[in-house]
């Protein structure tokens, strides 16, 4: 199934066009996601358009919530070796923390507060809500979490067993799905101590057990080369596996009148736990293969998008609110909400992010 041919060190091998296509498209499946939220998804957002919750939307973000974050993880392991061979260890930590550490610094201490003011105060008054809240120096993680965990994972890096090890060939499928199911029992632990939804400093550590994983695997597969020969294949099982797992969660669900996911034994708790890691397996095997199978094509187009795609994840926040609260005030219908605050949010927070980096200062962190 694996190729045994050895691989070029990770600081040789250039990134490939799919991977720049797949972090653009991780981008509009996170304002998607918050949009969902907005428009009637059950979660935690910044502002929450008027009606009651919509279930299809609801499964829609639960679905999204398996796999997206951590496919982000996943790339992130896998681009940093390469990163950290070329820089050196140092460098490569300063790296990070201009990277990772100042864009959460901005983002909690005056898109954040931003934010809120845009999702809470009267229109007259969002810019003077606003500097109140950045002058009281309360600190908003927000979406911020995520490049947060990501310095904090960057930081073991350096020493992560493994480095400078012989190439290894891409593990079979029942590796893969055995290293599932073990992370939906590590969720299910964990859940037990932080339950799904609880905030421990900005972090929802309740989902972190999938965040580790990945991260490790992305490591594994950047030192080794596995993401760039993955046979065919060997996917269609894991995506087999991802569809077959999608309707167990909402027939557990609807079988109880009150069902309780986020902490305990119950049958949808341990369902949820091991739920999300298979529909993960699933998702991130098919955009893979989604990304792959469409080689070079727009490779301009994608090689932009991915360089302003970190840009657009800062910003998209204040953005989404901004657009969302006046579809919202002028009466739009749930139905063209959504896809008029995603669109909107995505061509805004893009385009804002290729402006600002035309600076060379913007572009040497974001």
């Amino acid at each position: 199934m694996a190729s045994t041919l050895a691989n070029p060190p990770a600081a040789s091998r250039p990134r490939a066009v799919w991977i720049d296509r797949l972090r653009a498209a991780l981008i509009l499946l996170v304002i998607l996601h918050h949009a969902a939220i907005t428009h009637g998804a059950s979660g935690s957002w910044f502002f929450k358009a008027a009606g009651a919750t919509n279930l299809p939307l609801t499964f829609l973000a639960a679905v999204n919530q398996a796999f997206f974050m951590g496919l982000f993880f996943l790339i992130s392991g896998a681009l940093a070796p390469a990163s950290l061979d070329r820089k050196g260890a140092t460098a490569f930590l300063t790296d990070r923390l201009l990277r990772l550490g100042v864009p959460v610094l901005v983002f909690g201490v005056f898109l954040g507060p931003l934010t809120v003011a845009l999702a809470s105060a009267p229109p007259e008054a969002i810019l003077g809500d606003a500097g109140r809240r950045i002058l009281r120096g309360g600190f908003i993680l927000g979406p911020l979490w995520f490049p947060a965990a990501l310095l904090v994972f960057s930081i073991a890096l350096p020493v992560w067993p493994g480095r400078g090890s012989a190439a290894r060939p891409v593990p079979p499928f029942a590796c893969w799905l055995g290293l599932a199911l073990a992370t939906g029992l590590a969720a299910l632990l964990l859940r037990q101590v932080v339950p799904v939804g609880a905030t421990v400093a900005g972090f929802q550590l309740g989902y972190f057990a999938s965040y580790v994983v990945l991260f490790a695997v992305g490591v594994a597969a950047g030192r080794n080369g596995w993401l760039d020969r993955l046979p065919f294949q060997s996917l269609w099982p894991a995506m087999a596996m991802g569809l077959a797992a999608l309707p167990i969660l909402p027939a557990v669900l609807l079988s109880s009148d009150a069902p309780r996911f986020e902490t305990g034994f119950s049958p949808a708790a341990i369902a949820y736990a091991f739920w999300e890691p298979l529909v993960a397996l699933g998702a991130i095997a098919a955009l893979i293969l989604w990304s792959q199978r469409r080689g070079d094509r727009l490779a301009d187009f994608w090689s932009w998008a991915a360089a302003n795609s970190y840009g657009a994840f800062i910003l998209h926040a204040p953005i989404l609110v901004a657009v969302s609260r006046t579809l919202d005030a002028v009466g739009t219908p749930h139905g063209a909400a959504l896809p008029l605050s995603v669109v909107g949010t995505t061509l805004a927070a893009f385009g804002l992010a290729a402006l600002l980096r035309g600076s060379a200062l913007v572009r040497r962190v974001v």
